[in-house]
């Protein structure tokens, strides 16, 4: 049978020849299988079938009867059967949409939905400019998404594409080779080293069986395994001693088992299927929403009133519809999607220059947002290295004897070096390289998963043979009868075994992945048997860590600072773990293990999330519920993430993030990728995704209370006026050059204090802000309606014309100016200036505002030459908008209002 097409089982730390890691810390359970959420707030669960757990508890005879099945397995007859009623052992079914489909699910969003019917609706009564630049804004949101949409799905199909193999199958009492997807529930299948696990099985029987299932569970190490039925009580899905899982792979031995559960039903097409269909919305998403809920709320009060006002006041209805459809297009923010499209592709160019390449837009806004990074340890807060960090006597005395013993074995034993033996062959303590050469090799036993320990025989300097060896301290132990500490034997008793396990328990209590080193002389042998690993002297240990970045604590340092708080989410054990933590100067508590995760409700998860720092042992699923639960609480969450396991949770998370060498899988799923595996590049990454949704919230801020203004100061125009207060080709000609004024915005500069921390969507700080600034306008609106009403005596209906223009030179250079007070928390011009471009378009539309009533367009637009008077007016009127304006500002942020 082939072996998966995927590389990422943890061979290398266990290949023949270099001993196991004996620690507690290499050896603590992992916890793999997830409290089911409720279907209202998870699609798809991720979870082991009821039907694998139950076989577990039952005798081989037993399953083998349920299943009705025989060791002689199925019938081809029985198995064509079942096939019809299993379906294909494949994972990743989901039904392929057509492109229509799908795209009328893109386009199924308020503001795109408003922005078509305003654009039917103005192409229908003639507004042309109107329904040309809503339907291009239109088409760029639905092009966007659906081409993102388009592209998610390719994750499962890279999940899909690694179960290509065979499987080695009893069908009519005979063996043979079948494609994997031929499987049925039921078929007895052989298992060998290298082959991969074809389904959820049951163990018949087994020898020296050792399976890697880092890929579901994240954890480094093979897991032995075992036929006999379970016997233990509230056993974790993943720890079932008797069950292995599709997906896995054999590191060692052979079995024979029997199917349970194929395809998506299994533990690894659970997860297959939580990373296919519709993502989430982000935050960013429903923030984009919300608001344009907001806005339509606000037109669905204003443009009816509107309209009835102006229709019994000057009872032109058909004038009316045509003014309140203008007010309706006013109120609209059609610029949105491109100036959040600008924004965000602007910021996309900015990351890749930081080293982060985007991959789905909108997730700029998540990353600034970002409140909660969760991260895995390896390779993030680690060097993602196995490093020799201590070699010490039995008593914790760094000792070079013990290093030279270690080192000897490493470099003499002729399997596979695993990491382990790489560490202490490149451990830069080591200087007696010339001493090696002193020594000769005889003979080896090699290392196995039964021992975990091996063992050279090698001639000294002295001419005599010494039996050297390395392994799991708890094997060791059992095998020496005297221990040596400062050149003297002392015998092994049971009080000696427990003070010196005191020793080892202490190092893996730090994290350490330990060895102990044991020696016999073993006089005039040129070879040696596994019966010579007996009556050991035990020497001391080697102790090994993935050591902790130098950056590691800084990035964390900058990320607080910048007001996100980090979170490690890891299938390793809790030692490992929290050792990790203390040494990059992050509190470990409190800490939540998986078995606590699985113990918890939604409800529970979420408070306990949200306090926890440090999570252990978790499975996929585990850390995909944890995700749900501090995004449950209000947090916008970022998920770091470079494995298969990662992939669920990097799908619900506000903003998911792998590694250049991440596994494909991991990168289909992720929303950015991180070009170097650095918590400081993730820091500059978020800096530059503040600046983007600082400057998109400008916009809607300016838009949104402006036009907000604009159309209150219509509402009560309308309803003393004897005509309308601007015609409809002048309210659609402001909102038009306004629109253009705020076209530079996606690249204007960001006061520092607003990249300081993460700034998520408030919709109530968008109503406040639109509430209290909007209504300003109005002020200055209604002076400058009482100055031509009274002032230049606009009452005649024969002066509407003067009024109008008055009117529309006023809202539109107090609307385009105000840009400079909104777009800052500061003094405008004084304390912080706009960009150049920003600063020429506001320019340039105020003096376009100023020559339209004295250019040639001016009869086309309803425009009439303004009084000399006019200009000192409107010049103070202007100067106490700004002013009004900045004081008002002021008094919400001392309020913290906005």
């Amino acid at each position: 049978m082939m072996t998966t097409a995927d590389g990422e089982s943890s061979r290398s730390a266990l290949a023949n020849g270099g001993g196991t890691p004996g620690s507690k810390a290499a050896t603590a359970p992992t916890q793999s299988a997830e409290h089911p959420i409720p279907a209202k707030t998870k699609k798809h669960n991720i979870r082991v079938s009821p039907a694998v757990v139950d076989a577990a508890s039952k005798s081989s005879e037993q399953v083998l009867l349920d299943l009705r099945t025989s060791l002689n397995g199925l019938t081809e007859v029985e198995a064509k059967e079942r096939a019809r009623t299993a379906g294909p052992n494949e994972i990743a079914q989901e039904r392929k949409q057509g492109w229509l489909l799908r795209l009328l699910k893109t386009a199924r969003n308020p503001l795109v939905i408003l922005l078509t019917t305003l654009s039917i609706v103005s192409f229908l009564t003639g507004d042309a400019r109107g329904g040309t630049v809503m339907a291009i804004m239109v088409a760029l949101s639905v092009v966007l998404r659906f081409w993102q949409e388009v592209r998610a799905d390719a994750a499962a199909q890279k999940l899909k594409a690694m179960i290509h193999v065979t499987a080695t199958v009893v069908r009519d009492g005979e063996a043979r080779e079948i494609p994997l997807r031929d499987l049925v529930p039921g078929d007895v299948v052989r298992l060998a080293a290298g082959d991969m696990i074809p389904g959820d099985v049951r163990l018949l029987s087994s020898k020296d069986l050792f399976v890697s299932q880092g890929t579901l569970t994240g954890e480094s190490l093979p897991v032995e395994k075992f036929h006999d039925p379970e016997t233990k009580g509230n056993c974790l899905p993943t720890e079932l001693n008797n069950i292995c899982f599709m997906g896995t792979s054999v590191e060692s031995g052979t079995a024979t088992a029997v199917v349970v559960t194929t395809g998506v039903q299994t533990y690894f097409g659970s997860m297959a299927h939580s990373i296919t269909g519709e993502r989430m919305q982000t935050s960013f998403d429903e923030g984009l929403n919300r608001f344009t809920w907001l806005m339509l709320k606000f037109m669905a009060v204003m443009v009816p009133l509107v309209l009835l006002i102006n229709g019994f006041t000057k009872g032109d209805w058909r004038a009316a519809f045509f003014f309140a459809l203008a007010v309706a297009v006013g109120l609209t923010p059609e610029m949105l999607p491109m100036i959040v499209s600008v924004c965000l592709s602007s910021g996309a160019l900015a990351m890749s220059r930081k080293k982060v390449i985007v991959k789905r837009l909108n997730s700029i806004q998540n990353f600034g947002g970002m409140d909660v990074l969760c991260t895995d340890k390896t390779g993030t807060l680690t060097e993602d290295r196995v490093v020799l960090m201590r070699h010490c006597d039995v008593a914790g005395h760094e000792s070079d004897e013990i290093l030279l013993d270690g080192y000897l074995i490493s470099y003499f034993q002729t399997g596979l070096k695993n990491l382990l033996d790489r560490a202490i062959l490149d451990s830069p303590d080591f200087h007696e390289k010339a001493a090696v050469e002193k020594y000769k090799k005889l003979d080896e036993i090699p290392f196995d998963f039964t021992r975990r320990m091996m063992s050279v025989l090698v001639e000294g300097p002295e001419g005599k043979s010494i039996l050297l060896t390395k392994g799991a301290p708890e094997e060791v132990f059992l095998r020496c009868s005297h221990f040596e500490l400062d050149g003297t034997l002392s015998k092994m008793d049971a009080d000696q075994v427990l003070e010196l396990k005191q020793e080892y328990d202490s190092l893996s209590d730090d994290g350490f992945r330990v060895l102990a080193v044991a020696t016999k002389e073993l006089s005039g042998k040129q070879i040696c048997a596994r019966e010579d690993e007996r009556d050991l002297v035990l020497r001391g240990y080697v102790a090994f860590l993935d050591p902790p970045k130098e950056t590691a604590g800084r990035a964390l340092a900058a990320l607080h600072s910048h007001g996100v708080s980090v979170k490690i989410l890891t299938g390793d054990n809790s030692l490992i773990s929290r050792k990790v933590c203390k040494d990059v100067g992050l509190s470990a508590d409190p800490m939540l293990l998986g078995g606590d995760v699985e113990k918890m409700s939604d409800v529970e998860l979420a408070d306990a999330a949200d306090k926890a720092v440090l999570f252990a042992c978790l499975s996929p699923a585990h850390k995909e519920r944890v995700i749900r639960a501090l995004r449950g609480k209000g947090h916008v969450v970022g998920f770091m993430g470079d494995g298969i396991n990662d992939a669920p949770a990097l799908r619900v998370a506000d903003v998911g993030i792998s590694v250049d060498n991440a596994t494909d899988i991991a990168k289909e799923s992720a929303d950015l990728i991180l070009l170097e595996k650095n918590l400081m590049v993730l820091e500059e990454g978020v800096i530059e995704g503040r600046k983007v949704f600082a400057n998109i919230v400008k916009y809607i801020r300016m838009g949104a209370s402006s036009n907000f203004g604009n159309m209150f100061s219509v509402l009560g125009a309308s309803a003393f006026l004897p005509y309308l207060p601007m015609a409809p080709i002048q309210v659609l000609t402001n909102n038009l050059l306004y629109d253009f004024s705020q076209v530079p915005i996606p690249g204007d500069a960001v006061d520092e204090e607003q990249v300081t921390r993460p700034r998520p969507w408030n919709i109530g700080e968008i109503k406040r802000f639109i509430l209290f600034i909007g209504p300003i306008s109005s002020i200055f609106d209604y002076a400058t309606f009482f100055v031509m009403l009274y002032l230049f005596n606009c009452w005649d209906r024969s002066r509407a014309p003067l009024f109008q223009t008055g009117w529309f030179v006023e809202s539109l250079m107090t609307q385009t100016l105000i840009i400079h007070v909104i777009r800052t928390n500061k003094i405008p011009f004084i304390q912080s200036r706009a960009s150049l471009a920003l600063t020429a378009t506001t320019l340039s539309i105020m003096a376009l505002g100023m020559w339209l009533p004295y250019s040639p367009l001016a009869s086309a637009l309803g425009f009439t030459h303004l009084p000399h008077l006019y200009w000192p007016i409107l010049a103070l009127i202007l100067l106490s908008y700004v002013a009004l304006t900045q004081v008002i500002k002021v008094w919400l942020l001392g309020k913290r209002w906005i």
